[in-house]
């Protein structure tokens, strides 16, 4: 059985552990992420710290790594001067980073690789990923998106993760360009309340996703864990999918001066209500770190 057989499987019997902000646990690490390429930079860099950072989250109990590929495009490495073969090879690094994570971890349980696929509006470096409608046609973000997705593909991770979605144009564009890759993928919204953060109803953005086969998952990540409490009970329901669900600490960031603020409201108790109401991939997203997944992990392995 293949190990993306194995993750579908899983899927259907229980819960799976996703690891938590990648970038978190770099800038922990003593890394300076203030950069356009933010923890893509890191692959061309210090793969070595990318493969540290997977294999803290897998011994802390994830069973998932998210790669460092979120912000890692064709377009963003060749504004550093990075050529598009090469650009290739750092995507395929992504996902091989992950893997010898896993190899490396001392854990007997199965463990899986998912390739991160940021939104168009990470490229851009601007914040916009968070506001959606970039002007573009579902049929300009699909050629944008597909060469990358090949090569992700091509590396064999276990799914892509189609994540930190803000609207419906662009997860059109990315439902269309998964067809044919031959591995299936996951599709997480940024959300706000009841709507995307492009301003469209949840419902009708799940919607979309529950028609796609090749979609093994659907939900939220990015979000505030309030946020999550509504949005997996309306995924569960829409799609009658796995909800795949990762939000932010819920702290919240000021881009004024470049810091977070506030408080975490992401708790391990929470993590049995999402469970409960249809999530079955579940961990963190900004600023949730290898010790809440270790309690999430084991809320989740124990209750």
């Amino acid at each position: 059985m293949s190990s993306t057989a194995a993750l579908t499987e899983a899927l259907a019997d229980g819960t799976v552990v996703l690891d938590g902000g990648m970038s978190n646990q770099l800038a922990s690490a003593g890394h300076d992420l203030s950069d356009e390429l933010w923890s893509a930079r890191l692959l061309a860099e210090d793969p070595e710290a990318v493969t540290a950072a997977h294999l803290a989250y897998f011994e802390a109990g994830a069973d998932v790594a998210i790669t460092a590929s979120y912000q890692a495009t064709f377009e963003g490495f060749a504004r550093r001067g990075i050529g598009r073969q090469d650009a290739s090879g750092l995507l395929a690094l992504s996902v091989e980073c992950a893997r010898e994570a896993a190899r490396r971890a001392r854990v007997s349980r199965p463990l899986w690789v998912a390739a991160s696929v940021g939104p168009y509006g990470a490229m851009l470096a601007d914040g916009s990923e968070y506001r959606g409608r970039y002007g573009l046609s579902v049929a300009d973000l699909e050629r944008f998106h597909r060469p990358r997705m090949e090569v992700l593909a091509a590396a064999a991770p276990d799914v892509l993760a189609l994540e930190t979605i803000p609207d419906t144009d662009e997860a059109e564009a990315l439902v269309r360009a998964l067809r044919g890759l031959g591995v299936p993928a996951w599709l997480s919204y940024s959300a706000a309340g009841d709507r995307t953060r492009a301003g469209q109803p949840l419902e009708d953005a799940f919607a979309l996703a529950a028609r796609a086969d090749e979609v093994i998952a659907v939900g939220v990540n990015c979000c505030t864990p309030q946020d999550a409490d509504h949005a997996v009970a309306l995924a569960a329901r829409v799609t009658g999918k796995p909800v795949v669900v990762y939000p932010n600490s819920g702290e919240t960031w000021d881009a004024g001066a470049r810091a977070w603020t506030g408080r975490p409201t992401f708790t391990a108790s929470r993590v049995t209500g999402w469970r409960a109401s249809g999530a079955r991939l579940i961990g963190g997203c900004c600023r949730v770190g290898p010790e809440t997944i270790a309690a999430v992990a084991g809320t989740l392995r124990t209750s």
